[in-house]
């Protein structure tokens, strides 16, 4: 066959190709997803800077927040960053509030007595709570981040009261299949969050973190972003009266953390492929969504 040299260099231009792409397909793969963004103006500011880094993460965006349109014009700018609603029932701060999207006489049932959001999950669950109410916040959270311009790839839970009970993720699951959403820690995510980890120890439990990634599924791990301000200085969280320095030094740290060299280094010795949530609903599909366990989340 004159053909025959050239049917056998097709032949091993496709198995090498196959063999690459074999070979990324198994790449060990960390989601690194950021909550909270355009919770204030320190949060949006650090988010900026670890856009500025180029580490590809997925961006949870408080739309409620007085700082929610500075954030959109920032993911606006950097459409590469994948986005999700991080679906808000709780304002948890003190001195420092915000309420519902639909109006606090819309959803009474889901405010307090100044028409703000309960500032913790245990108060929410003592309230007389209306699952039509909860639907209506949820949709007008959904709608104007969608309104807003932004790319809308996922949702996930502030605080996790918006998967509470059974009767509130069946909610959101609901929500996500209208607007064709994925959901976070439904793609059989490995999860891990440095948040209970003291700011001095967050780097190495980062590289720890790394260095225990399962090959076999998606890593997710869980950033909460800022910087030491005197904006964040000033905020102290109403579910942690102990720790009044839990705001900026632990927001700081994690954001150094994930800038650092060390972190990069890492990545590149175990050759960890960093994705995000878009990639991840790409790739798989919402149908392939399954509902996590209890223990999973």
């Amino acid at each position: 066959m004159k053909n025959k040299p050239l049917l056998i260099l097709w032949l091993c231009l496709f198995i090498i190709v196959l063999v690459n792409a074999q070979s990324l397909e198994a790449q060990t793969q960390l989601l690194i997803r950021c909550d909270d963004i355009g919770m204030c103006h320190t949060v949006n500011m650090a988010a900026k800077k670890l856009i500025e880094t180029g580490i590809p993460f997925s961006a949870s965006i408080m739309v409620g927040c007085p700082w929610f349109e500075e954030a959109a014009a920032l993911l606006q700018a950097n459409p590469q960053i994948s986005v999700g609603v991080h679906l808000t029932l709780n304002s948890e701060w003190a001195h420092y509030k915000w309420g519902p999207v639909s109006g606090r006489e819309a959803v009474p049932s889901l405010v307090d007595e100044d028409g703000y959001f309960y500032a913790s999950g245990e108060l929410f669950k003592e309230a007389d709570i209306k699952i039509k109410e909860v639907e209506k916040e949820l949709r007008a959270q959904i709608e104007k981040a969608l309104h807003s311009g932004l790319r809308i790839d996922y949702l996930d839970y502030h605080m996790g009261t918006a998967v509470s009970t059974p009767e509130l993720r069946s909610l959101v699951e609901k929500l996500a299949e209208e607007y064709k959403l994925g959901i976070a820690v439904y793609f059989n995510e490995a999860y891990s969050t440095l948040w209970e980890i003291a700011p001095e120890k967050k780097l190495n439990r980062l590289l720890e973190i790394v260095s225990n990634l399962q090959p076999d599924r998606v890593n997710l791990t869980v950033i909460h972003l800022g910087m030491e301000t005197p904006e964040m200085d000033a905020l102290v969280d109403l579910n942690y009266p102990a720790d009044p320095f839990r705001v900026s030094i632990h927001r700081q740290a994690e954001l150094d953390a994930l800038c650092s060299g060390a972190f990069e280094k890492a990545l590149s010795n175990k050759d960890v492929k960093l994705i995000t949530y878009r990639d991840l609903v790409s790739k798989t599909g919402l149908k392939s969504m399954k509902r996590p366990g209890a223990s999973e989340y």
